[in-house]
C-alpha cells in the first residue's frame, strides 16, 4: 500500500508534464471502493479534528462535511463519468454499452435491435445512471459527423448536422459495426482484462476492452469533470496505424529512436469527419508535444457565377457571384451558422449578401451564398472567416485516465500511443497465456485418449465390470504399470480429466482413423505451444505479432484522410507552395466576362500560318462576350503576375494559384482569385520573375495615350489586395504594363495604323499614384492599340546576337483585327521624341478600310514562337519565320482565318515563354514531342 500510495502522489505532483510512465503500480478501484475511499478519507479528516475536544467525537463540522462530501463526488465523476480510459479509449458509459450490445449478441451481420432493449440492459446491470445520458452516448457512437470510425450501426433516426435530436429510443434500433466487434470485443472473454463486481455485486463487468485500435486518439473524446476536462480531436485510422508500427519497430534493440519530427509527419494532423481544412501543422504539433492547444479549422468553399434568373439575355453584369460551402468545421451546426450569417445581414453588420439558401441533400453539404453584383467574393468569405463559425478553432485538452485506470493525466501524442501499445503488448502477453493454458488442457485429454485407446481392451475390460461411473474413473485412475488379466498389457493410469473424456468416448471414435485423427491434433497443438511459448518469452515475436495486427487493422478499415491540411497559410511553415509547384510553362487566358484560367503549354501544338487553330476557350453561350478573349499570354508558374485594372489598380498573383482548366472549359471568375468588382476589368496583366533588379521600371500606358514609369521595386509587396498605381483622367481606362530600363526605347502604336518609337530615360520615373505624360499625337476617334519595349536598342547600333554562328534580329510583329499581319524591321522605326504624331506601321486593304484596324504590335525574333487569339477563343500557335518581313507600307498576309461576319476579330498576340531547362522537365519536352 506504501508503494501505490507514493506512486499516486508522483502523479498527482506532475500532472502536467505529459509523460506517460509503464511502470506504474496503482490497485484497480471498483466504483465502490471509490465510494469508500472518499468515506475513509472524510473518517480520518473527522478524527483528527475531533482529537482536540473528546466531548464532540458524535459532531461534524459543516465546512469539513461539504469539503469531504465534494471530493467524494469529484472522485466519482473524475474516474467513474467523465474521463477516458487511454488503454481503450472509452468512457465507461461507452464501454458498458459497447459490452452490453456484445452481451445481447447484437453482432454485424446479425438483426438490428430496438435501442431501448440496449439501454434497458445497460441500465439494469452496469449504468446506475439515467436513461438520457446512455442513449445520448449511444447516439454518439452512430453518428457519422460526430465519430470518425463508427462504434454502432444505427438503423432510424439519428440526427443530423443541423442539431437535430434522435428519434425516441424506442423507435431506433442499433447493433455493433465491424470495427467495434472486431477490433474491441473480440478478446474479451479471453482473460485479456480484467473484470470487476457491478454496481450491486450481480454482475462482472470488464474494466477495460481489449481494444486493437488506439481509439483514445481514433475518435477523440469531449468531457468535463470536476476541476478538470479533456478535449480530444478524431484522427485518421491509416496514419495511427502507420505510427503505431513506427513506435513498435523503434523499440527493437538495434532499431533507431523515433523522433517527434518524423512521428509528427505520420500525423501531421487531426483528421475530422466532417472534412473541412486544417490551417497549418504548427499549432497541430504544439498541441501534440504539450497536451494542450487551439487547431484552426476553416470550412471548404469554393466561388460559382450564377446567371439572373430574371432575363436570359442580359449583360454579363447580371451575373452574380455566390460562394458555395461544401464542407463544415467539426462540431459546427449548419442551421447555427445560417442563422447567425442572416443575423449578421439583417443587423447591417455584414454587406455584399444578397441572398442565402440550404441545397444540402444526402449526398453531402451545400449551403449557397449569393452576393450582390457590386460585392468582392473574396472581401465577404473572409467576413464570414472571422465572423461565423466558419472558420472555428479547435481547443484541444490531452486528459485522460492514465497507469492502471486511476491516474487523471495530461498526455501527449507520444504518450498516449506508448499507453496503447504498452497496453496491447500486456493484452497479447494474456491472451498468449490463457490460448496456452487452453492448448495444454487439450493436449493433456489428447494424450488420455490416444493411451486409452493404445489398452483399448483393458479400457472396455473395466468400463464393463465397473458398477457406476464413479467406479470406472477410479479405475481408469488406477496406479502406472498396473497388470492387464485379460489383455496381459500394460497401461498407464489417467487423470481425472482424461478419465472423463475417455467415459465420454463413443464406439466409433475407437477406430484406427480417430487414433491417426488423435495423432495429428497432437502434433498441432505442439506446434501452436511452441509459438505461444515463443509470444510469451520472445518481446520481439509478440511486437512482430502486432506489428501484423495493425497491418490488416489498416487494410481493413483504414479509409484516405478527409481534413486537408493548407501549409502555406502557417506563418511557421517550411515549405510554401512555390517550393511544392513545378515551375511549368503555362499559357493564362482572361476573357472580358471576367473568367481566368490556366493552360499547360503542351495543350496547343505548333501550326502552320494560316491556319484555323485550336478552341481555347469556353463555347459560345446566351451571352457571348463572356467568353470573349481579352488576354493571353504565356508565363511560368512561379511568376507572379502584376494584373491591372482599368481604374488604376494593380493586383499581384502567383501564376499557379490560377486553377489549371481545359481548352474549351471557361475557367473561374477572377473574383474567386482576387478581390476585384464585377464591373471592373483586368486590362494588363505582367508576368514578372523577379523584382529584385533595381534598374528596372513598370511603364504604364493608357487608351488616351498617357504613360508613365514606376520603379518596379515600388511592386514588390503588393499582394492580392491591390494597390492604386495610377491616376486616371474622366473617360481614360489603364490598357498596358510593360518591364524596361533607361536603356530600352518604348514603341507604340494607334489603332489607325499610325506606331512611334522613342527612348525610355525621356519618361522621367514617377510616384504610384500620378498621371503621367503624353506619349504620341492622337487623331480624332484613334485610340492607342499596343506598347513595346525595345530590349537595349538604339539607331545605328547593331541589332544581331551572335551566338556561335546564329545571327538574332528583332521585328515588329503587325497583326490587325482581320487577320491580317506581317513583319517589320524595327530599324524602319527611327527614334523620336516623345509626343509626336509617328509614322506609318501597315495599310489596310481597301475593302476593308472602314472595318479593320491594328490589333496588336509584338517585338518577336525570328525563332520565337507565338499565339495568336480570337475573341471567340479560337487559338493557333506558329512560328514567327512562317510570316514575311514586309515594309512599313504593306498591307501584310492573312496570318489566320477569322470568322469575320460571325462578328470575330483577332483579340491578342503572345509569345511562348522559355526558360532553361533543367533535368525535371525532360519528362514534359518528352510529352510535347508525343503530342505532336
Amino acid at each position: 500500500m506504501n508503494n501505490d500510495n507514493d506512486n499516486n502522489n508522483n502523479n498527482n505532483n506532475n500532472p502536467n508534464d505529459g509523460s506517460y510512465d509503464p511502470n506504474k503500480k496503482s490497485g484497480e478501484m471498483t466504483e465502490s471502493e471509490q465510494y469508500e475511499a472518499a468515506n475513509a478519507l472524510l473518517l480520518a479528516t473527522t478524527t483528527t479534528n475531533d482529537n482536540n475536544d473528546d466531548d464532540d467525537k458524535s459532531s461534524i463540522e459543516l465546512p469539513d462535511e461539504i469539503s469531504n462530501s465534494f471530493m467524494q463526488y469529484a472522485l466519482s465523476i473524475i474516474l467513474g463519468r467523465a474521463l477516458p480510459d487511454a488503454r481503450d479509449g472509452l468512457k465507461p458509459v461507452h464501454r458498458r454499452i459497447l459490452y452490453a450490445m456484445d452481451g445481447l449478441s447484437l453482432s454485424p451481420g446479425g438483426s438490428h435491435r430496438k435501442c431501448a432493449r440496449v439501454v434497458g440492459e445497460v441500465l439494469g446491470k452496469y449504468h446506475p445512471h439515467g436513461d438520457t445520458a446512455v442513449y445520448d452516448a449511444l447516439v454518439r457512437l452512430a453518428q457519422d459527423f460526430s465519430t470518425g470510425t463508427l462504434l454502432i450501426d444505427g438503423h432510424g433516426n439519428f440526427g443530423s448536422i443541423d442539431n437535430d435530436p434522435a428519434a425516441a429510443m424506442r423507435y431506433t434500433e442499433c447493433r455493433l459495426t465491424r470495427v467495434a466487434s472486431e477490433a474491441l470485443l473480440q478478446d474479451v472473454h479471453l482473460d485479456t482484462v480484467d473484470f470487476m463486481p457491478n454496481f450491486d455485486g450481480n454482475e462482472m463487468e470488464p474494466m477495460v476492452l481489449p481494444a486493437k485500435l488506439p481509439l483514445l486518439l481514433l475518435n477523440g473524446c469531449a468531457g468535463i469533470a470536476v476541476g478538470m476536462a479533456t478535449n480530444v480531436p478524431p484522427h485518421n485510422l491509416n496514419e495511427l496505424m502507420d505510427a503505431s508500427i513506427a513506435l513498435t519497430q523503434s523499440r527493437e534493440e538495434d532499431s533507431p529512436l523515433l523522433t517527434d519530427e518524423r512521428l509528427f509527419d505520420i500525423v501531421p494532423a487531426p483528421d475530422f469527419p466532417t472534412g473541412a481544412s486544417i490551417l497549418g501543422t504548427s499549432d497541430a504539433r504544439k498541441l501534440y508535444k504539450t497536451g494542450n492547444g487551439g487547431i484552426v479549422v476553416r470550412a471548404i468553399t469554393h466561388v460559382e457565377q450564377r446567371s439572373s434568373s430574371k432575363s436570359s439575355s442580359s449583360s454579363s453584369k447580371k451575373n452574380r457571384n455566390a460562394i458555395v460551402i461544401t464542407q463544415l468545421p467539426y462540431q459546427v451546426n449548419k442551421a447555427a451558422l445560417m442563422e447567425k450569417i442572416a443575423t449578421l445581414v439583417n443587423e447591417k453588420k455584414m454587406d455584399g449578401i444578397a441572398d442565402l439558401r440550404d441545397e444540402s441533400d444526402r449526398d453531402g453539404i451545400r449551403v449557397v451564398v449569393e452576393l450582390k453584383r457590386d460585392a468582392v467574393a473574396t472581401v465577404v468569405l473572409n467576413n464570414l472567416y472571422k465572423k461565423t463559425p466558419l472558420q472555428s478553432t479547435f481547443s484541444g485538452n490531452f486528459l485522460a485516465i492514465m497507469g492502471e485506470g486511476t491516474v487523471p493525466q495530461r498526455f501527449t501524442l507520444r504518450s498516449a500511443l506508448d499507453c496503447f501499445l504498452d497496453f496491447r503488448f500486456d493484452t497479447i502477453r494474456r491472451k498468449s497465456s490463457h490460448q496456452l493454458q487452453k492448448v495444454d488442457n487439450r493436449a493433456h485429454i489428447v494424450d488420455g485418449l490416444l493411451l486409452a485407446l493404445e489398452s483399448i481392451d483393458y479400457v472396455i475390460d473395466v468400463i464393463r465390470k465397473a458398477k457406476d461411473q464413479d467406479t470406472a474413473r477410479k479405475q481408469l485412475m488406477m496406479n502406472q504399470n498396473k497388470k492387464s488379466s485379460s489383455t496381459n498389457t500394460n497401461t498407464s493410469s489417467l487423470s481425472k480429466e482424461q478419465a472423463d473424456a475417455v467415459l465420454k468416448l463413443q464406439l466409433g471414435q475407437l477406430t484406427r482413423l480417430n487414433k491417426d485423427k488423435l495423432l495429428n491434433e497432437r502434433n498441432t497443438l505442439q506446434e501452436s505451444k511452441m509459438q505461444l511459448q515463443n509470444l510469451l518469452t520472445n518481446d520481439t515475436a509478440t511486437r512482430h505479432l502486432m506489428m501484423e495486427e495493425f497491418r490488416q487493422l489498416k487494410d481493413k478499415f483504414g479509409i484516405p484522410r478527409r481534413t486537408t491540411i493548407q501549409t502555406t497559410v502557417d506563418s511557421n511553415a517550411d515549405i510554401s507552395d512555390k517550393d511544392l509547384i513545378r515551375n511549368s510553362r503555362s499559357i493564362i487566358v482572361v476573357t472580358r466576362g471576367g473568367y481566368i484560367k490556366r493552360m499547360p503549354l503542351k495543350t496547343f501544338e505548333s501550326q502552320r500560318r494560316g491556319t484555323r487553330g485550336k478552341k481555347g476557350g469556353a463555347s459560345s453561350s446566351n451571352n457571348e462576350n463572356d467568353n470573349e478573349v481579352a488576354h493571353c499570354f504565356g508565363c511560368n508558374d512561379h511568376d507572379t503576375l502584376l494584373m491591372t485594372t482599368q481604374t488604376g489598380i494593380a493586383y499581384g498573383l502567383r501564376a499557379f494559384q490560377i486553377p489549371i482548366a481545359s481548352r474549351t472549359a471557361k475557367g473561374v471568375p477572377i473574383p474567386s482569385v482576387l478581390p476585384v468588382k464585377v464591373d471592373n476589368a483586368i486590362t494588363s496583366v505582367l508576368p514578372v520573375s523577379t523584382f529584385s533588379k533595381n534598374d528596372e521600371y513598370c511603364v504604364l500606358a493608357t487608351e488616351h495615350g498617357w504613360i508613365k514609369k514606376t520603379p518596379l521595386a515600388a511592386f514588390e509587396k503588393i499582394t492580392s489586395r491591390g494597390l492604386t498605381i495610377a491616376t486616371l483622367e474622366e473617360g481614360d481606362s489603364l490598357r498596358w504594363c510593360q518591364k524596361c530600363t533607361d536603356e530600352d526605347d518604348i514603341l507604340i502604336g494607334s489603332t489607325l495604323g499610325k506606331a512611334t518609337r522613342f527612348e525610355a530615360k525621356n519618361v522621367r520615373p514617377t510616384g504610384r499614384t500620378s498621371r503621367g505624360m503624353r506619349s504620341m499625337k492622337l487623331k480624332n476617334g484613334d485610340t492607342l492599340a499596343d506598347m513595346n519595349i525595345l530590349r537595349g536598342r538604339r539607331m545605328g547600333a547593331m541589332t544581331t546576337t551572335t551566338t556561335t554562328t546564329t545571327t538574332t534580329k528583332e521585328y515588329l510583329l503587325a497583326v490587325t483585327s482581320n487577320g491580317y499581319g506581317k513583319r517589320i524591321d524595327t530599324e524602319e522605326f527611327r527614334t523620336q521624341a516623345r509626343g509626336g504624331s509617328g509614322v506609318i506601321a501597315i495599310k489596310f486593304k481597301h475593302n476593308n478600310n472602314n472595318e479593320d484596324k491594328v490589333s496588336c504590335l509584338r517585338i518577336v525574333q525570328e525563332d520565337d514562337e507565338i499565339l495568336v487569339i480570337t475573341s471567340h477563343g479560337i487559338i493557333v500557335r506558329q512560328k514567327v519565320k512562317d510570316i514575311p518581313c514586309q515594309k512599313r507600307s504593306a498591307t501584310g498576309v492573312m496570318v489566320q482565318k477569322v470568322d469575320v461576319k460571325g462578328g470575330d476579330t483577332i483579340s491578342s498576340v503572345s509569345i511562348v515563354p522559355t526558360y532553361e531547362e533543367t533535368d525535371d522537365d525532360d519528362d514534359e519536352n518528352n510529352d510535347n514531342n508525343g503530342d505532336k
